[in-house]
């Protein structure tokens, strides 16, 4: 237990030292597992929330539909009350396809004719105001949060202006703007939502000559066979449908097309999430690698302190991991919050069973905890094989010298001779640091890429357009905002780890007559010349990345000058970004350097 509270007690004291690296390092996890966490979440969420949506409302397992509302179409429905494996119903019922107009904002519709008491099979679950009543009208939920309707607002359907009396939420159809279900000759339908009215309120709509289907909502004895079980050529269908036709939709449809929706949301998540977690590692590593040598004094000091290589090994990593652990519990408890939204899109169903699973809760946990181990291993190794005298004068160790490469930066100017000397120090950081701008081009380009795509929709419906083309694009924007954060997050931690531990080069090359704007450039080229080839090479990887996700042959790259506008502004943010931590660095007194690296 003493071991315990010691190691505590020194994480505190560290933190405590050090806030603004503890902060970095929370903020570059969380990202990493809020994303990964939210992408993760997506596998299978529609499905959960259906059936928790279908449970709670007495969702159908069939809906039939047939055209018009003639004698020949009524019989033919009513026939299926008593077909094989049916064990109740509800219906039938009309439906029409007509414009709707609330404040201002017009949408396709289906206006659905409702009982006053819904039936046994389909009850729609009323989440603000009343059911259906005459003079009244009641919306589905994901079709009013498209129009930014409310309840006590006015609809106009055909001519008639209506108040909305009531919100609900239903599994007898599809998630907006896919509620009507088919069209009106029997096809798939272009979009649209659903409104439920009271009979007497749909008789404007009859003389109205619009389009209009019938349908009946059935409950089977086995809903896992519902694809199977009603066939329009079963003996006990094909009589009654013999002059009409009949369109079976099953719940697994209905579900299958609310996912539609997440389908290209989940890789956009869980690649972003991945992405974000390589970007983690090199902001980490960028951290750890700049305490290192603060990191071997304090393994000096407990080693001469009697403290053995367990309990040292212990106290550097438990910081990390114990942030670590922290930032993943902080990107649960986002993910959980924002998973609603992500998850159920329209609205249309109900999402009190969202936020990540056992599983998802543990890959993150994992991913967080690897994150950490594997940036901060190497240096806390480096420090434990350190002995202790040499730890506790932690005297600078000096650069393997290269007459041929000597002779050959000579000739470079000045600024650019100190950037490459700067480089050629720490190759490995400008490697990181050249695929953290990669890995945040192939992000933009990315999002450019979905960008330059023709909006595909439904024609004559531009809220249902707009409602399944803006999921993907906003989570796309949010995932690469995410990234650009931490890339320049990123860049200022390379920079000032860079100039902290070039301040003896540094000053020595003040003394030789260098003047702070010729140290300001060479910190600032040092980040610059890595950031070229990683701008040049993560446009390709991003367009190679999008190429699997688009469909067909269909695929538009982005205007060329799109793309170079892109890579020109990571340089030109990597110079601004730069200029001021090396500024800072630059001005430091030579005297000041120097006296403290002799004590």
């Amino acid at each position: 237990m003493g071991r315990i509270l010691l190691v505590f007690r020194l994480v505190v004291a560290d933190v405590r030292r050090h806030p603004a690296q503890a902060a970095m390092l929370l903020v570059a996890i969380t990202a990493a597992t809020t994303t990964l966490a939210l992408g993760l979440s997506l596998s299978g969420a529609t499905e959960t929330l259906y059936r928790q949506t279908r449970e709670a409302t007495a969702g159908p397992d069939v809906v039939a539909f047939s055209p018009g509302t003639g004698r020949t179409t009524i019989r033919a429905l009513k026939s299926l009350e008593h077909a094989p494996g049916v064990v109740a119903y509800s219906g039938p019922y009309r439906q029409y396809y007509t414009p709707l107009t609330v404040r201002g904002s017009t949408g396709a519709a289906v206006v659905q004719v409702a009982d006053l008491t819904p039936g046994p099979v389909d009850r729609p679950l009323v989440t603000s105001g009343s059911w259906v009543r005459p003079g009244g009208a009641v919306v589905e939920r994901g079709f009013a949060t498209a129009l930014g309707a409310e309840v006590g607002d006015r609809v106009t359907v055909a001519g008639r202006s209506l108040p909305v009396v009531g919100i609900a939420v239903t599994a007898a159809r599809s998630v907006y703007p896919w509620a009507p279900g088919i069209g009106p000759g029997g096809g798939p339908d272009d979009g649209g939502g659903l409104v439920w009215l009271a009979e007497p309120d749909t008789r404007v709509l009859e003389s109205a000559d619009l389009p209009v289907t019938s349908f009946i909502n059935l409950k089977l004895r086995d809903p896992d066979t519902a694809l199977v079980s009603l066939r329009e050529r079963h003996p006990s269908v094909a009589d009654a449908f013999a002059d009409t036709w009949v369109n079976f939709r099953a719940w697994q449809q209905v579900a299958e097309q609310d996912f539609v929706m997440l389908r290209g949301s989940q890789p956009i998540m869980v690649i972003g999430g991945w992405l974000l977690g390589f970007l983690s590692i090199g902001g980490v590593a960028t951290l750890a690698a700049g305490r290192a040598a603060k990191q071997t004094r304090r393994v000096g000091l407990l080693k001469a302190v009697g403290a053995t290589p367990g309990l040292i090994a212990a106290v550097l990593l438990a910081e990390y991991l114990t942030l670590a652990l922290l930032a993943d519990a902080l990107g649960l408890t986002i993910a959980r919050l924002v998973a609603p939204a992500i998850v159920n899109p329209s609205a249309s169903l109900l999402s009190t069973a969202t936020g990540p699973s056992g599983g998802t809760i543990a890959v993150t946990t994992t991913v967080a905890l690897a994150v950490a181990a594997l940036s901060t291993f190497g240096p806390t190794l480096r420090a434990l094989r350190t002995g202790t005298i040499s730890a506790l004068a932690d005297t600078a160790h000096g650069p393997k010298h290269r007459a041929w490469l000597n002779g050959l930066s000579a000739l470079l100017p000045t600024p650019l001779l100190l950037g490459v000397r700067l480089i050629a120090r720490r190759p490995g950081r400008a490697v990181l640091h050249g695929c953290n701008i990669a890995t945040t081009l192939i992000v933009v380009t990315a999002l450019l890429m979905v960008h330059a795509q023709p909006v595909r929709g439904y024609p004559g419906s531009p809220m249902a357009t707009l409602a399944q083309d803006g999921q993907e694009r906003h989570l796309l924007l949010a995932v690469t905002a995410a990234v650009i954060v931490l890339a320049i997050v990123n860049t200022i931690t390379i920079t000032w780890s860079t100039a902290l531990e070039a301040r003896p080069t540094m000053a020595i090359a003040r003394t030789l007559g260098a003047t702070p704007g010729q140290i300001t450039a060479g910190l600032s080229i040092a980040q610059l010349l890595p950031t070229l080839p990683g701008a040049i090479a993560g446009i390709p990887l991003g367009i190679l990345l999008c190429l699997p996700f688009s469909p067909g042959n269909a695929t538009i790259l982005p205007p060329a000058g799109w793309l170079l506008t892109a890579a020109l502004a990571s340089v030109l943010t990597t110079a601004a970004l730069t200029a001021l931590p090396a500024r800072i660095a630059a001005r430091r007194s030579v005297a000041r350097t120097l006296s403290a690296e002799t004590r």
